[in-house]
């Protein structure tokens, strides 16, 4: 699942064709380096991040960008319960700083939630930015009554249904539901993220 984005900007010698594709096993020590600068060291620390350690990515997505070689942005999306509602939580979203005019971010939003919609899920929920969000379709019109398993701004918490009506009268906390990580990797992460 590899696509090849042009940038939706003039062609410069800074600005060139970018592939989005499956996340890969080589693409971790180049993701967490990414993740690390656009969103410090102290990311593990995040709200979201609590519905991720010691869990495996949503099969199918965890995509990464690739541009002459270097691995430019990351979207994975994560098995989650919403108020008892089967659904996936969507980040981290990351582009290089450096990339960030290509339309990279764009790209993986509507690759990663075209992949969801494909593979059967019913709605996606995120943090985030509501303004850069909406023009994705994402809204707090079916968040109100979710929590979050640590502090969050109430206006960041959107979702997406895919299926209508998929997080109608969803309420309570939003739990992690995807595989957990052999312990022996889960370990390595966190040492990983330690380093």
């Amino acid at each position: 699942m590899t696509a090849l984005r042009k940038p939706q900007v003039s062609l410069t010698s800074k600005a060139a064709p970018f592939a989005i594709r499956a996340e890969r096993a080589a693409d971790v020590a180049m993701r967490e380096a990414l993740l690390d600068a656009c969103f410090g060291e102290n990311r593990h620390g995040r709200t979201c991040q609590r519905l991720r350690d010691g869990r495996a990515p949503a099969a199918g997505l965890a995509l990464s960008a690739v541009r002459e070689g270097k691995l430019v942005g990351t979207v994975r999306l994560w098995h989650v319960s919403a108020g008892g509602r089967a659904a996936l939580v969507l980040g981290p979203l990351a582009v290089d700083p450096a990339c960030r005019e290509l339309g990279i971010g764009a790209a993986l939003m509507h690759q990663a939630l075209a992949a969801a919609r494909a593979r059967g899920h019913a709605a996606v929920i995120l943090l985030g930015d509501a303004p850069y969000y909406a023009r994705f379709g994402f809204s707090g019109e079916k968040t109100g009554e979710l929590s979050l398993p640590g502090p969050f701004e109430r206006d960041r918490l959107l979702a997406l249904e895919f299926t209508a009506g998929a997080l109608d009268g969803a309420s309570g906390m939003v739990v992690a539901t995807g595989a957990i990580l052999p312990k022996r990797r889960a370990v390595r992460a966190l040492q990983a993220h330690a380093a």
